[in-house]
């Protein structure tokens, strides 16, 4: 065990300091103006700054707690998933203020805090499990969290030069991360422009990509949702379907029935990324409490669809549960879709993450500071269908353009888990640090 002693987040910060709600513009203020933040603004651990909205001119001597250097901003409402979100701000925004659902924490008077260290900790499985103990509220939709109950959230606080080394550490772990994260976009842009090819033209007897409708119009009928090969049907994803259905209502999985493993995996949003499944957080519940859901069981190959998402993570996200994992159960916010035989899992998976799909969902979003998407407006997407060969002959082209991709993925996917690993190590204190000072 690292030398330090427990201590509640309350000897160690001040007070919490929450903006106010002004008037304002649903865009990023320019030049000359001040904006008020957006919950999205706190995302991941992650402070993003262009989530904000420009406040009204009138409106200008109303803001009050400005972002500043140094501070952590806690998300002090939200839905049950997002509520006490935090993230660290590493520099002043002279021009960015909190609005009433975002709490500024800073060092308490007096006390040896490093706030980078702080910020990790309020990121931990420990903080997590503390909110969702302590976060109230009548609605299923929306959870609050009380400056008494952050205040008393109890951890370990080791010396100020042990918070730095763990600081330091995590923070070397997390430009890993985000140097992997830029290498795994710039492959996903090149993915994504043959998997728009392949979703728009299709592969034809010869086994090559159809050429396009400006070279080949005669291949080609004009639709709605733009130019599709001629011998390709057009279905909605609810009459594809075998089955489609959402997650079990709150009041059917709580928090008292979530159990450390071993257990039946709950499939949750965060695990449903853009065409692949994400491991790094895991979740379990009591068998006898699965039983009662049966109706919401996931096997291997089905389709994940994501009800939930923002810039970074859009609506209607898909992913396939991996073949090689056991049975589950899909958490609320998350769909999941069976095919009907004219109908492969994997061409639907692929079609949901392509710009056709994409952009009917953003049709239906609704929501201002997390879209969504209901079930029975997940079930008027359309979908163009080619004959099942050909779904699985651009599956496979797919997945073979899938493979560089995948591999940094998984290699993301490891520094993340290694990452979960030594926070609640050095976190907890159950590996000393005194050995790295």
């Amino acid at each position: 065990m690292s030398e330090g002693k427990h201590a509640q987040l309350g000897d160690l910060v001040s007070s919490p300091q929450s903006g106010v709600s002004v008037n304002s513009e649903d865009r990023p203020h320019r030049a000359g103006e001040i904006g008020v933040l957006k919950t999205s603004a706190v995302y991941a651990g992650q402070f993003r700054p262009g989530e904000n909205k420009a406040v009204l001119p009138g409106e200008r001597d109303r803001v009050r707690v400005p972002v500043v250097k140094g501070s952590i901003i806690i998300s002090r409402m939200n839905t049950p998933e997002f509520v006490g979100a935090s993230c660290y701000v590493d520099q002043n925004h002279d021009t960015l203020f909190l609005p009433d659902r975002l709490w500024r924490v800073l060092p308490k008077d007096g006390a040896s805090t490093n706030m980078r260290w702080l910020s990790y900790v309020l990121l931990s499985d420990q903080f997590r499990r503390h909110v969702d103990t302590y976060a109230t509220g009548t609605s299923g939709s929306m959870k609050n969290l009380s400056k008494a109950n952050l205040l008393g959230f109890e951890f370990a606080s080791p010396p100020q030069d042990h918070q730095s080394k763990i600081a330091e550490i995590l923070d070397t772990l997390d430009e890993a991360i985000r140097g992997t994260e830029a290498v795994v976009a710039k492959l996903k842009a090149i993915k994504q422009g043959l998997l728009h090819d392949l979703l728009t033209r299709g592969i034809d007897a010869n086994g090559d990509l159809r050429p396009p409708h400006t070279e080949s119009p005669h291949l080609y009928k004009e639709t709605l949702l733009g130019w599709r090969p001629k011998e390709w049907d057009v279905e909605s994803l609810g009459d594809a379907s075998e089955s489609i259905i959402d997650g079990p209502f709150g009041s059917n999985l709580k928090t008292e029935h979530y159990v450390e493993e071993p257990g039946v995996r709950v499939v949750r949003l965060q695990n449903i990324q853009d065409g692949y499944f994400d491991d790094t957080e895991k979740a379990y519940i009591r068998e006898s409490h699965a039983a009662k859901l049966a109706r919401n069981e996931v096997v291997p190959g089905d389709v994940l669809i994501a009800s939930l998402g923002d810039d970074g993570h859009p609506v209607g996200r898909s992913c396939r549960y991996p073949f090689e994992y056991p049975s589950a159960i899909n958490k609320a916010d998350c769909f999941r879709f069976r095919g009907k035989p004219c109908c492969r899992n994997g061409f639907v998976t692929l079609f949901l993450n392509g710009e056709i799909a994409r952009r009917q969902a953003r049709g239906y979003e609704q929501g201002v500071t997390m879209k969504r998407i209901n079930l029975g407006n997940l079930r008027k997407i359309k979908i163009w269908l080619p004959k099942p060969a050909e779904q699985e002959a651009i599956e496979q082209r797919a997945e073979a353009a899938n493979a560089s991709h995948s591999e940094w993925l998984s290699e993301l996917v490891k520094l993340r888990l290694q990452k979960s690993g030594l926070m609640d190590d050095l976190l907890t204190g159950r590996v000393a640090v005194t050995p790295l000072l």
